[in-house]
């Protein structure tokens, strides 16, 4: 078989079409975890209300007179209640390169070895004199033909994919909503 024609019969479809589509769907599934986290995490299941996380936590407040003068500072209990999505890193993956390699080293030796040899012999007396005339006549012809023939092939294929993702900056939906989550942490005072 000819190098062209064996590589022709490479299937680069499914050898570049293959780690692509497969980068397609990783990049899709990622979106999907996203998407997973952040209802499962951020949200309560059953009311659709943001999942809060409350901190208690002591602050040191001015005290101050009838008039409003500084009188000294004591030291107060403070709760404040954050939305959980505010504090979590949301995992965004993007693929933001991929680099597909294809080495093909086919070898093909072919080898092929005609000899032919052919010979003839002739051999022609002729004897005269007294008594009757005689004549030998011997021939031979011999032929002799060999045919060697040897073909090898030899095929070598290598595949590197290579897969760059990254943490990507969140969409602009997800951001404004950790904006509007961000609006709702509330700091108040225990009680005492």
């Amino acid at each position: 078989m000819a190098i062209g024609q064996e590589l022709s019969s490479i299937d680069f479809k499914s050898m570049i079409g293959g780690p692509l589509d497969a980068v397609v769907r990783a990049q899709a599934q990622s979106a999907q975890t996203s998407v997973d986290f952040i209802k499962s995490v951020g949200f309560e299941a059953d009311s659709n209300e943001p999942t809060m996380v409350t901190f208690s936590y002591m602050k040191a407040v001015e005290t101050r007179d009838e008039e409003g003068n500084v009188t000294g500072v004591e030291p107060k209990k403070f709760d404040l209640t954050v939305p959980i999505l505010t504090m979590l890193p949301i995992p965004f993956i993007r693929v933001e390169e991929t680099t597909i390699n294809f080495n093909a080293k086919i070898n093909s030796v072919q080898e092929s070895t005609t000899t032919s040899s052919q010979s003839l012999n002739t051999k022609l007396s002729a004897k005269g004199g007294w008594g009757p005339v005689s004549v030998k006549l011997s021939a031979s012809y011999s032929t002799k033909s060999a045919k060697s023939s040897s073909s090898k092939i030899e095929r070598t294929y290598s595949l590197s994919v290579n897969v760059r993702a990254v943490q990507d900056e969140l969409p602009a939906g997800t951001e404004k909503l950790l904006n509007i989550l961000e609006n709702s942490i509330t700091e108040v005072e225990a009680n005492p």
